[in-house]
């Protein structure tokens, strides 16, 4: 795997001062979590899953979740259970005739599904990457990860957990302290499974009966913006402590994935910013894009999404500017051990190489994930190039 990947090599080399590297299922967690990037959900039940999960592979996801909980009703989840079954079947076979896939995840319901589904699947359990865990606190959490540690030796595979917070516990100011606190006790007890936290803001919305509109994001629903702010503090500290947490789910998108035409059938790299400014905003996506830069400047990496449509704006806005390398490859310069200020080689602000140390080191990662664009290549051009053209 790896980002824009399934763009032709002429055109990563024209967009792509460094271009993102290849990655698997076994490449180290701390890799994994930079590059999950958008995480495409989908629910359990669809009856060509499969089929779907190759197409959008070949459209540039690289981490999926197929979901047996909220996405689906009570009465469909052993039907879902069953699906799920019967597609990691075929994905394993396919997979064995040389087809990619992403990264897989499955969102369960109980503990007891992680062994259950694992046990069923045989074989094919060698193409699921992990669980992603819901409603977690301490209390429920820990019996989530048992079972996953647990799942883990009788396969004999490495199976990641992604947790999801968002629990009223954790909405609630007068127990969000005691709650975060658990949390971070109970995820470092399992840190090495634990390969990035996710937030739940639809449930935190639904507890006091909001919803943001499409030109909002998160951060404009102040009492969103304090839990994430209060888990980023305790969960993703840049101290070696923390983890990577990633960004809210965006839920408004148009009915069709050819998003952007007749906009996007035009020549890829002619500057025409305004007019795919136009084609976003009439496309509800300038919250979107708004939020994904509001996550970054708040801690979050990555982000939960429920269409396709979404996947291509969150990579273009992953990749690293030819400016944040400069910035950042100067500032962990050996020779910069000892400390000390110097002028950005854009010449247009100050590097501080001790306080900007573990930004560098985080933006280099995400160097690697999803790659560095050329001087003067910019959102525009990597989203053109990027979106879906069939």
């Amino acid at each position: 795997m790896r980002h824009f990947g399934h763009l032709g090599p002429d055109i990563r080399k024209k967009l792509f001062h460094r271009e993102p590297v290849e990655f698997t299922t076994a490449s180290p967690a701390r890799t994994l979590a930079t590059a999950l990037g958008a995480t495409l959900y989908s629910p359990a039940t669809r009856p060509r899953l499969a089929d779907d999960i190759r197409k959008q592979t070949g459209r540039g996801v690289v981490s999926m979740v197929l979901c047996l909980e909220d996405s689906i009703s009570d009465a469909e989840v052993v039907a879902g259970e069953a699906n799920l079954v019967r597609q990691f079947a075929l994905l394993d076979a396919a997979a064995e005739d040389g087809a990619d896939l992403p990264l897989l995840f499955i969102r369960v319901r109980t503990p007891e599904q992680i062994s259950d589904l694992a046990r069923r699947m045989g074989p094919a359990v060698r193409r699921l990457s992990g669980f992603v865990l819901p409603k977690f606190t301490a209390e429920r959490g820990a019996a989530f990860l048992e079972a996953l540690r647990a799942t883990e030796a009788a396969c004999g595979r490495r199976l990641f957990a992604m947790p999801v917070l968002e629990s009223p516990q954790l909405l609630h100011l007068e127990s969000r302290r005691e709650t975060l606190a658990g949390i971070a006790a109970t995820v470092d007890d399992h840190r090495d499974r634990v390969l990035a936290l996710r937030l739940g803001v639809t449930d935190f919305c639904s507890a006091y009966g909001l919803r943001r509109a499409p030109d909002m994001t998160a951060y404009d629903v102040q009492i969103v913006a304090s839990v994430i702010a209060d888990v980023v503090n305790v969960l993703g500290r840049a101290d070696g402590s923390g983890f990577t947490v990633t960004g809210p789910v965006w839920e408004y998108f148009r009915l069709h994935e050819r998003m952007f035409k007749p906009q996007l059938r035009r020549s890829p790299f002619q500057g025409r910013a305004e007019e795919l400014r136009t084609a976003l905003i009439e496309h509800d996506m300038d919250g979107l894009l708004r939020e994904i830069e509001l996550d970054r400047a708040n801690g979050l990496l990555g982000k939960t999404c429920i269409h396709p449509s979404h996947v291509a704006p969150v990579h273009a806005l992953s990749v690293v500017s030819h400016e944040e390398f400069s910035d950042a490859a100067d500032i962990l310069r050996p020779e910069r051990g000892d400390g000390g200020v110097l002028r950005s080689a854009y010449t247009n602000k100050m590097n501080e190489v001790k306080p900007h140390r573990a930004w560098a080191e985080r933006t280099l990662l995400r160097a690697e994930a999803f790659g560095v664009a050329r001087e003067g290549v910019g959102f525009v051009e990597l989203l053109t190039a990027s979106v879906p053209q069939d």
